[in-house]
């Protein structure tokens, strides 16, 4: 059988791309898949025991059923939180878009799935020329879209989703989560991106901070058994 890879974008920063991405790992590991995650590039670095690390690739990692080489699992690694471009400018380099194929291509070797986890939003500055979103158009990736349940979120849902069918990638389904504790219009909002969305609502995560991987994954619903 050949290996399956999916994308997972967000209609911005900080709406919970990692615990979805690492819901759907724990997901496919938990149906005998094996099953890794990428982070092919991350912004927001701290030291542990000598190593620069990112809580996000840290979290793939930790709900990967197979180890995968670090340098595999997240190609680019910047220090500074925030825009790629401006991060890998700040240190000198250039991300590679050829590179990261080649990564993906490498990992895809090892994985029945690979979950590949974005930064930000899906259209996101990788250097003067290039966004994020040719790179997901180079792996002809189908994208899981995790909605940050907040007031304009529906407007960022849609815009966001005209963005991958522009790249004609599938979008095969999107994930409503809970951001906002005070949004007591949550489950309105819903209802209007499930009227709009051309994809299926794969779940909904409430407002919980501690909420984990494998919390995340017993919310989950996935159209393509594994």
């Amino acid at each position: 059988m050949m290996g399956r890879s999916y994308f997972v974008t967000g209609t911005d920063t900080g709406v919970g791309k990692t615990l979805v991405a690492s819901a759907l790992i724990h997901l496919h590991a938990a149906r005998g898949a094996r099953t890794g995650g990428m982070k092919p590039v991350a912004s927001g670095a701290f030291l542990q025991a000598g190593q620069w690390c990112n809580e996000d690739v840290l979290a793939l990692q930790a709900a990967a059923n197979v180890a995968l080489p670090a340098a595999l699992v997240n190609p680019y690694l910047f220090r500074r939180a925030t825009a790629p471009h401006i991060a890998a400018d700040e240190e000198g380099r250039r991300i590679d878009l050829d590179h990261l194929v080649q990564c993906h291509a490498q990992l895809m070797q090892a994985c029945d799935v690979l979950i590949v986890e974005g930064v930000g939003g899906f259209v996101v500055p990788l250097d003067e020329r290039h966004n994020s979103d040719e790179l997901v158009a180079r792996l002809g990736l189908p994208v899981v879209l995790v909605v940050g349940i907040r007031l304009g979120c529906i407007n960022h849902a849609l815009l966001t989703c005209q963005a991958v069918l522009a790249r004609r990638l599938p979008l095969v389904g999107w994930v409503a989560n809970v951001i906002d504790a005070q949004e007591d219009q949550a489950e309105a909002m819903i209802e209007s991106l499930a009227q709009r969305l051309p994809a299926p609502l794969l779940g909904c995560l409430p407002w919980s901070p501690g909420m984990n991987a494998a919390q995340a994954a017993a919310r989950l619903t996935w159209p393509d058994p594994a």
